[in-house]
């Protein structure tokens, strides 16, 4: 299959669903988790580049290492989550440019899309449709716990496992949007669709199916502009959200 189209229609699936969970994020205060995050993905990919295999299974066993490391560091230490957050993702960093060739470093930080196969689209395609449904069956509960634990409480939600199911989701999202991105820009796919769709929603229903449109539409416009600039799709999308999110702001409601 044509590599453009390979490109397109996993970011179009990947991108639907980091936007729609973003407008969760953004709800919850909790965007900034997502650079953090996609740092901690670093290892994992430098690693699948050199022993040759997929790098969003790299990219999730580095998270969740990366963030099992950071539960027992803060138990044993009694440091602050974000001082050992910002210890281990810098790590990573300097271990990832430690043991990868030059020429590769560009695709591990803004990602490299001529890498995505028939095989990885298939993959990425069918776990955003999972998560996609996974997260629409949550969305209403998380948004209740949100104004009111207790109340979610009162109605039978159980918090700590939506909001346990929601990170995990994150986690495989933030995995395969290296493929697009890198391990720098990931923040591009979750967090600015959801504060573009903030600017014009008017509702949470229309907010959040907002997030999923501009989800789908940046990385499609980004890959587009492969065409005409000598960038990476991740430079690419990346500077697409940042426009369509400052042109937004002149319609913002008060």
């Amino acid at each position: 299959m044509d590599q453009f189209l390979l490109s397109l229609i996993t970011g179009v699936f990947i991108g639907g669903i980091a936007g729609y969970l973003g407008t969760l994020m953004v709800i919850k205060k909790m965007s900034i988790a997502v650079d953090p995050l996609s740092h901690l993905i670093l290892p994992g990919i430098a690693l699948a580049i050199l022993w040759g295999f997929d790098i969003s299974l790299g990219a999730f066993m580095s998270i969740v290492i990366g963030m099992v490391l950071i539960w027992l560091l803060e138990v044993k230490t009694k440091l602050s989550t974000e001082t050992l957050i910002a210890v281990i993702f810098t790590l990573g960093a300097a271990f990832a440019l430690a043991i990868l060739p030059e020429e590769e470093i560009e695709g591990v930080f803004v990602g490299d899309i001529s890498s995505i196969t028939f095989l990885s689209m298939i993959i990425s395609v069918l776990l955003s449709v999972l998560i996609f449904i996974i997260i629409r069956k949550i969305y209403s509960k998380m948004i209740l716990a949100e104004v009111s634990e207790e109340l979610a409480k009162v109605e039978g939600i159980n918090y700590k496992k939506i909001l346990f199911i929601y990170l995990i989701s994150v986690a495989i999202i933030v995995a395969l949007g290296a493929k697009i991105v890198g391990g720098l820009l990931t923040a591009s796919l979750i967090a600015i669709p959801a504060a573009t769709a903030k600017n014009l929603g008017r509702s949470l229903s229309q907010y959040s199916m907002l997030g999923l449109f501009f989800g789908i539409l940046f990385p499609v416009l980004g890959i587009i502009l492969l065409k005409f600039f000598p960038l990476p799709a991740g430079i690419l999308i990346t500077l697409v959200s940042g426009v369509f999110f400052f042109v937004t702001l002149a319609f913002k409601r008060k």
